[in-house]
C-alpha cells in the first residue's frame, strides 16, 4: 500500500428500500461519503446487497440510482479500483454494471494479501453451515434456465415481482431476534471463519448480509468483521495498512 492510502468496506444499502424518497436521501448520503473517502483511497470494497434487488435484461436495466451509479464511474475512471460482491438481492447483476461505471465484479469470496495481511471477505450468503433451503433456492436463482425464462417476462413485471420479493425477505430478515448478536456458536458465520482457520491463516475476515455491526477477534492473531448496513447504522470499515477498524459514519445524524 502506498504511504498515507486506506482500503475501505462497505455493504448492504439495500438502494431502492423501502421506497424512492427514502432511498435517495441514503443515496446521497453514500454518495457524500464515497466523495470523501476517494482523497486517500488505495481500494474500494462494496461487500454486496447495495441494491434491494437489480435485474439486467439485455436491452433494459432497473431506473434509478443515477447518482451512486455516476460516483462509482467517477471514482474507477480515476483509477482507483472499487470491487464489487454480489450478494442475495443483488446477483443477478450480469454485464451493465462492470461494463458502463468500471467496477470489477466478484460472484464469489475473494481471498487477498493487502500490505502483507491475509483477507477473506465475502458477502456471507449461503456460506457456513445451516441455512440449506436459502442455498438451494440461490442455484436456483443462478440456474441459466431460470434466468433465461425470467428474461422473457416483461421488465416492468420482473421489477415487480423482484421488488416485492425483496421487500418480503427484508421484512423477515429486520425481525427483531435476526438483528442481534447470537453468540459465537450460532453465527453461522464465525463458524465458518473458525473452520477455515483450522486449515490456513487469516488476519482479518470481512462480512456483510448480517446488517450487524460488530468485530470478533477469533484469536491472538484473527479479527472478524461484520460491516452492518447502510440503513439504520451507516457503518463501514477501513484498513490502515495494518489494522481494520469498524467505524460509524459521522454523517448518519443528518437523516
Amino acid at each position: 500500500m502506498k504511504t498515507g492510502k486506506k482500503i475501505y468496506f462497505l455493504s448492504d444499502a439495500h438502494l431502492g428500500l423501502p421506497n424512492h424518497a427514502e432511498s435517495l436521501v441514503r443515496e446521497k448520503l453514500l454518495v457524500k461519503w464515497l466523495d470523501e473517502i476517494k482523497n486517500d483511497a488505495e481500494e474500494i470494497y462494496l461487500v454486496g446487497d447495495m441494491f434491494d434487488f437489480w435485474f439486467e435484461h439485455k436491452r433494459v436495466v432497473p431506473k434509478g440510482f443515477v447518482r451512486f451509479l455516476g460516483k462509482l464511474s467517477e471514482i474507477c475512471d480515476s483509477g482507483i479500483p472499487v470491487h464489487y460482491f454480489t450478494g442475495n438481492h443483488d446477483l443477478w447483476i450480469f454485464n451493465y454494471l462492470p461494463s458502463e461505471t468500471g467496477v470489477i465484479l466478484h460472484r464469489k469470496h475473494e481471498i487477498r494479501e493487502i500490505n502483507g495481511k491475509r483477507f477473506f471477505i465475502a458477502h456471507g450468503d449461503a456460506l457456513g453451515p445451516n441455512d440449506i433451503s436459502f442455498k438451494i433456492l440461490k442455484k436456483i436463482f443462478l440456474n441459466k434456465v431460470v434466468q433465461w425464462f425470467f428474461k422473457q417476462l416483461h421488465p416492468n413485471f420482473t421489477m415487480w415481482i423482484g421488488i416485492n420479493w425483496s421487500k418480503k425477505s427484508r421484512y423477515n430478515n429486520d425481525k427483531s431476534e435476526n438483528l442481534k448478536f447470537l453468540g459465537e456458536e450460532k453465527e453461522h458465520l464465525i463458524t465458518l471463519a473458525k473452520q477455515k482457520l483450522v486449515k490456513e491463516h487469516f488476519d482479518f475476515f470481512i462480512f456483510g448480509h448480517r446488517h450487524i455491526p460488530y468485530e470478533f477477534q477469533l484469536n491472538e492473531n484473527s479479527k472478524f468483521i461484520n460491516l452492518g448496513d447502510w440503513i439504520t447504522n451507516f457503518t463501514y470499515a477501513v484498513f490502515d495498512g495494518n489494522e481494520v477498524m469498524l467505524k460509524h459514519y459521522k454523517q448518519k445524524s443528518a437523516l
